[in-house]
């Protein structure tokens, strides 16, 4: 019987550490994927899914690590019990094969979309009040109107070219051209 680790971290940014470590102790291997929870594919994890083998254990450190809903959850851990391959979530001590931890596994399954659909809300409705405060929400502008006036008015005079601006402006050329497309 093989305990297979699997971990995710939705951005490069993101640190697996914490995952690391509460799954070292108690998995003989672990992989790591990076990307987000909406993906449509999982590479890492369906790699992982087709090695198992029956008397495996796939292990994760949170349900929320592994699958996305509730549905998806349970759709999940019944195809790999009918491969007879078994499920742990590290954090929480039961056995997701008998009645009572499938129970659990139910029940916090649910919890974890609850959770996740009530932070989606929460994003929105901040995201309305900032708009309606007037913040100016994304990506901060890499050009200033002042700098874009300046290579309009080089570029017409034709005092410079716009590889030579994107240079001194220190951004790309395409950054450049979009910019000047929005004026």
């Amino acid at each position: 019987m093989r305990k297979i680790g699997y971990l995710r971290v939705s951005t490069e940014e993101q640190r697996p550490d914490r995952q690391i470590e509460g799954l070292k102790a108690i998995c003989d291997e672990m992989h790591i994927e990076i990307l987000s929870a909406v993906s449509k594919t999982r590479p890492v994890y369906e790699g992982v899914k087709a090695r198992l083998r029956s008397g495996d254990v796939l292990v994760v450190i949170d349900l929320d690590r592994a699958f996305r809903s509730a549905a998806e959850a349970l759709s999940e851990i019944n195809l790999l019990s009918k491969r007879g391959i078994g499920f742990r979530i590290a954090n929480f001590g039961f056995d997701t094969s008998t009645p009572e931890g499938y129970f659990m596994l139910t029940v916090l399954s649910g919890m974890g979309e609850f959770e996740r659909r009530i932070l989606s809300r929460r994003t929105k409705e901040g995201l309305v009040a900032a708009r309606l405060r007037g913040k100016t929400l994304g990506r901060p502008k890499k050009l200033t109107d002042a700098q874009i006036g300046e290579a309009i008015t080089r570029l017409r005079s034709g005092d410079s070219n716009m590889s030579q601006l994107a240079k001194e402006l220190k951004v790309s050329r395409s950054t450049l051209s979009r910019a000047l497309r929005s004026r």
